[in-house]
This record gives C-alpha cells, structure tokens and sequence, in this order.
C-alpha cells in the first residue's frame, strides 16, 4: 500500500507493507506513479520517500508470480523502467530513507531519488544470484560505476549485500546516519529544500542528469551553467536571494 501526504511543500510518500518488508507488486508501483503524479499536481517542493516499518524495499512481490506465465519484459519495460524514470525527473529535490533491507526494485527506487541518507544498519543490493535472475533497476550501471567492474562482479556472483556505510563510502549515496536518525536527518533535509529556491534547484537537477546520461564534459556543462544562470536571473528567488543578501537578512524563497 502506498500512503501520501502533503504538509509545508513537502509530499511524504510511504511504502506502507512492513508486513511483507514493503515488496512491490504491480498494482504498488502503479500506486507510486500515481503519488509522484500528485506531488507534482500538488506543487510540491521536496518529495520524502519511505518505508514503514524495518525496512526499506525487500524489492518485488514475488510471492504469487509463476515463472511460467510472467511477463517479465512487460514488467520491467512498461511498468518499472517508466516509474523509476517519473521519479528521477521529478521536477523538484527527491529524498528518500534508506533502512534495512534494501534491495532490487527497492534498490532501483534509491537510484532514481536524488538524495538518500542510509542508515548505517541498511542492506543494499539484489541477491538475484538465489532466484537465477539477474540484478536489474539499474543496479548494474551504479556498482560499475561506483565500484568498478572487479568488485560489482563480485556482488553478483556472491549476492553479498552493501551495508549503508560501505555504500555511502563507495559515493552511492549521499549520508549515513545511525537508524534511529535517518528519518529524522532526511525529513530535516526535505523541509529545508522545500524552503528553497526550486527553480535553482531544478536547474542543477538537469545539469547533474546531463553530466549523468549525456556525458557531458567541463565546457558543456558550464555552458549548460551560463543558460540556466541568465534564466535564474529572471526569476522573483534570484531577485530575492540578492535582496536578502544585500540587506543580511535570511532569504525568503516562493519557489519561483
């Protein structure tokens, strides 16, 4: 079950399964879609994902799937991959809790959120290897990246799980707290950036994605810079920032 609220800019958006460590089955990540559509019809400035209970995401809900009838291809190209992309381009800072298991899909909905804060006690990766499936949600593309390709094979082939910190060390994700701060720190985190100057935000959102997915070098990402600047220049937060600054007052940010 997906839960959604909205209070002071920020959507909370719950995995709310603890029974089943918050597995996702088909009709969740359609729910979870739909919670992203709504934050982004509700305006909100900052978006916290959770899961409730001891875990993150155990991944997906196989407990009723056949093997023999699975459509995996339609899973993963109709419902999954498009989910995890409306979370990434969500048009405002993301945030997620990283907590015990953490794992597949679970691993995937961390890679598609812009800044997650893992608990130290967190286990992180896909131990595909026991199913005879391979690790998917973009798993492959963070371990090779961030781990290179000796020890992102060695995962795979041993289904060895990250703890949070040696994922945060890694530079996977961004903080480890203990578990009993995580939710707090990231909470912490989602209101001050839904305090913020969105539009600003939002420009280095799409210039890390084109650093990210176009490989862009040092002068095409400043150039990238230079444009969203000029454009920054005309909204009433740059006019604002400057004001507070001129008169040492602390900003008050609208979002536009």
């Amino acid at each position: 079950m997906i839960d959604y609220r909205l209070a002071d800019d920020v959507a909370e958006i719950v995995l709310d399964a603890p029974s089943r460590r918050n597995a996702l089955g088909p009709t969740d990540l359609h729910d979870l879609a739909a919670a992203y559509g709504r934050a982004e019809a509700d305006g909100a400035r900052s978006v916290l994902l959770r899961g409730e209970g001891p875990s993150f995401c155990a991944g997906r809900d196989i407990s009723g799937v056949d093997p023999a009838t699975d459509d995996v291809a339609a899973y993963l190209d109709d419902t999954l991959t498009p989910l995890l992309r409306r979370m990434a381009d969500f048009p405002a800072p993301t945030f997620a809790v990283a907590h015990g298991a953490c794992l597949g899909v679970g691993l995937g909905l961390l890679i598609a959120t812009d800044v997650v804060y893992v608990a130290d006690t967190a286990k992180i990766g896909s131990p595909f290897a026991a199913l005879g499936a391979a690790l998917d949600s973009g798993g492959h593309a963070l371990f090779a990246e961030r781990l290179g390709i000796h020890a992102t094979l060695d995962l795979v082939y041993t289904g060895r799980l990250l703890s949070g910190d040696e994922a945060v060390r890694a530079g996977m994700f961004s903080r480890v707290f203990p578990a009993a701060e995580v939710q707090d720190a990231t909470t912490l985190a989602a209101r001050r950036a839904a305090a913020g100057p969105t539009a600003a935000f939002r420009a280095s959102k799409r210039i890390v994605s084109a650093i990210r997915d176009e490989r862009r070098g040092l002068w095409e990402a400043m150039a990238l810079e230079n444009r969203a600047q000029a454009a920054l220049a005309a909204t009433d937060d740059y006019r604002e920032g400057f004001a507070a600054f001129q008169a040492k007052r602390a900003p008050s940010f609208t979002g536009h």
